[in-house]
């Protein structure tokens, strides 16, 4: 069914610490993830009501979509859905959803859901009131308040165009109309309710936030990763983010720390995005001795651009020297600093050849890794 949709991302979000609508979630602008949803349900046309003068801000959330367009709000939610109805151009009898920004977790099974129950003059998504409710004197209680067919009303909210547009210039107050439904029904309107979801919640104070992400559908991915340097004059070697004294150190165009280049690698690789090649040239001149810890960090800040996590990370030195065991505890714990995970979530371990190939003959050194990840399923 062809239909458009109304995304309310106008207001301060002052209660969750202000412009909630452009805050990440699962490494997506929190606006970005309803204006999506709306798409790949269908959605000819997207409205984004947004505050004054933060077109670019919502370009800058909405980039590589198409499909959309940013209007601004008014002094509240109702003037703001007006500014919306008002931009769209589709025919009065377009079935028009609308919704705010603040519940991203929209499926397009929502969207049909409520779709399919439009057969009157709106349909909304809702939920019973499942906890006891009391009426408050003060700070004590008066009295229970029954909760038999009372509903939570979520969004989006689903009506016709033009009888939605209708129903609004006849609100006469003087109370400002919450929602939709509510516009609906005083212009004489029959709105169904729809089975809505729990998760479909609406982020209001900070700690909503934290919520919203443990609902996030994620996926678990494993890397791995590997790498060798040889050995060379030096008094010194680094190894995952620790320098050892020693009678060598390890070549390379950077400070050479396989332990680190291979959980670089490891991580990049989960992600899918490439190896430590691809992001640190070697034939880069401004790499030429660096410490590998950068290129760690910068492979984590890319998980968590994604709104990802790392979950654990497992490093295994190849070598016939350096001892690396007394030296295991501080590696664990820098690596555990550098990607801020528990100690007991990291992994460092050593092993020999038994004389043989190039780290048996002390040619050189090798190090492989494994990092699992958790992504969001977008």
């Amino acid at each position: 069914m062809n239909f458009v949709a109304v995304i309310v991302a106008a207001g301060s979000g002052t209660r969750a610490g202000g412009s909630k609508q452009w805050r990440l979630l699962g490494g997506r602008p929190v606006v970005r993830w309803s204006v999506q949803t709306m798409l790949e349900a269908g959605a000819s046309q997207v409205v984004v009501v947004v505050p004054p003068d933060q077109d670019d801000m919502a370009r800058t959330a909405l980039s590589g979509l198409s499909g959309w367009q940013a209007v601004a709000g008014g002094a509240d939610r109702a003037a703001s859905v007006q500014a919306g109805l008002s931009a769209l151009s589709a025919p009065g009898d377009t079935p028009v959803l609308v919704h705010d920004a603040a519940r991203p977790l929209l499926t397009p099974t929502h969207v049909h859901a409520l779709l399919a129950a439009l057969d009157q003059d709106g349909a909304i998504l809702a939920l019973p009131v499942a906890d006891t409710l009391k009426r408050s004197e003060g700070d004590t209680i008066a009295a229970n308040v029954d909760r038999a067919d009372l509903w939570r009303a979520q969004t989006p909210q689903a009506f016709g165009l033009d009888r939605l547009r209708a129903a609004y210039a006849a609100w006469a107050g003087p109370d400002l109309p919450t929602d939709e439904a509510e516009v609906i029904r005083r212009h004489g309107g029959h709105v169904r309710l729809v089975p809505g979801d729990p998760r479909l919640m609406k982020l209001t104070y900070p700690e909503d936030f934290a919520m919203a992400e443990a609902l996030i559908a994620r996926q678990v991915r494993v890397g791995q990763g590997f790498d060798a340097h040889r050995w060379g004059p030096g008094q010194s070697v680094w190894l995952c983010g620790v320098e050892i004294p020693h009678d060598q150190t390890l070549i390379g165009h950077s400070d050479a720390d396989a332990g680190l280049h291979a959980l670089t690698d490891a991580i990049l690789g989960a992600m899918g995005d490439g190896d430590i090649g691809d992001h640190f040239p070697p034939t880069d001149p401004k790499w030429k001795g660096a410490a590998s810890d950068l290129f760690l960090i910068h492979a984590a800040e890319r998980v968590a651009a994604r709104g990802g996590r790392i979950v654990n990370v497992d490093v295994t030195l190849i070598c016939e020297r350096p001892k690396v065991k007394p030296h295991r505890q501080a590696m664990r714990e820098r690596l555990a600093e550098i990607l801020k995970l528990p100690l007991d979530a990291v992994s460092v371990k050593a092993t020999t050849t038994e004389a043989m190939g190039f780290t048996g003959r002390g040619e050189g050194l090798a190090a492989q890794a494994l990092a699992t990840i958790e992504l969001p399923i977008c």
